[in-house]
């Protein structure tokens, strides 16, 4: 059960900073709210009493929505929503909207922000794969001595296990700052328990570029969540995709690379199998919407994975 004596929803980070200054030790930051009571409820983290929730989803630089051809720039406080309802977001991020019809339902979706997915640091959280295959970085920012002083940092280096992150005392995330790619192809893969408001197992982000022939690999981006403490990027899968052609072949090997990487602490065969499965799926997919030459793929993998 939550217990909340007080809330207050500051439209400027001033007021935001104001606010935290006088409630220190007392006061929890929201946005969408979204996983606030079940944080709160009984198992997770019992009765909780908080004297101060501070609401910062009303401040403007924390609702900024920018993109062109190379950057994107998302206020924390951006719902999940905009993934799907924003053309321009959508071209230049392409994996996520695959994410975010994904991400619970359609009233949590409303809420949920960008900055209370990546704060939360599940390590199975689903927009922060995405993230990170764009390059990702996190800009944060305190009040110090009265002047507003702020830092940045890569998304994988700011989470640092779960439920962990370097976020610090008195420090709110702004914004996030990634690579635009128009032009990509993008997936995105997840598995839960249950079919409906599913809570990752393992989740796959894919983005990649092929030539102008639809058969050599230009680039590739990779990022998993699920198998370990915090979500990673698949460096050397990358590398071994880009040195050769596209083919089958180059898929199914590239698939199996990040089968040991599994390190959860249960289930660990189930996601090794998950894990192999999403990486030719995920692939395949990505490769298509990119504009692969069909006659480098084989069939059969098509129909088992596609």
């Amino acid at each position: 059960m939550l217990i909340c004596d007080e809330y207050l929803t500051p439209g400027t980070l001033a007021e935001a900073f104001a606010a935290m200054e006088q409630n220190r030790g007392r006061y929890r930051i929201v946005a969408g709210c979204t996983d606030t009571l079940p944080w709160a409820r009984e198992g997770r983290a019992g009765d909780v009493e908080i004297p101060m929730l501070i609401d910062v989803s009303r401040i403007p630089e924390l609702r900024e929505l920018r993109v062109d051809e190379s950057r994107v720039r998302l206020g924390a406080a951006t719902p999940i929503q905009r993934f799907l309802d924003d053309a321009a977001l959508a071209r230049a991020l392409p994996s996520m909207p695959r994410c975010a019809v994904w991400f619970a339902d359609d009233q949590i979706r409303a809420l949920a922000t960008i900055g209370g997915n990546i704060v939360n640091a599940s390590p199975a959280a689903d927009a922060t794969p995405c993230l990170i295959a764009h390059e990702a970085e996190v800009e944060l920012a305190k009040n110090t001595g009265g002047k507003v002083v702020r830092r940045r940092m890569k998304l994988d280096a700011f989470i640092t296990g779960p439920g962990r992150t370097q976020l610090a005392e008195g420090e709110l995330l702004v914004a996030v700052d990634c690579d635009a790619l128009p032009g990509y192809g993008g997936s995105f893969e997840k598995v839960g328990h249950r079919r409906s408001l599913v809570i990752s197992l393992v989740c796959l982000a894919v983005l990649v570029k092929l030539d102008s022939q639809g058969r050599q690999f230009e680039d590739v981006r990779l990022a998993i969540a699920g198998i370990g403490p915090k979500p990673v990027r698949l460096t050397e899968v990358e590398k071994f995709l880009c040195s050769g052609p596209l083919s089958a072949e180059r898929l199914e090997a590239a698939a199996d690379m990040p089968v040991s990487l599994v390190a959860s602490r249960t289930r660990q065969e189930y996601r090794r199998e998950v894990v192999r499965g999403f990486m030719l799926r995920g692939l395949l997919n990505a490769v298509r919407r990119a504009g692969a030459d069909r006659q480098a793929l084989s069939g059969e993998l098509e129909v088992a994975y596609g």
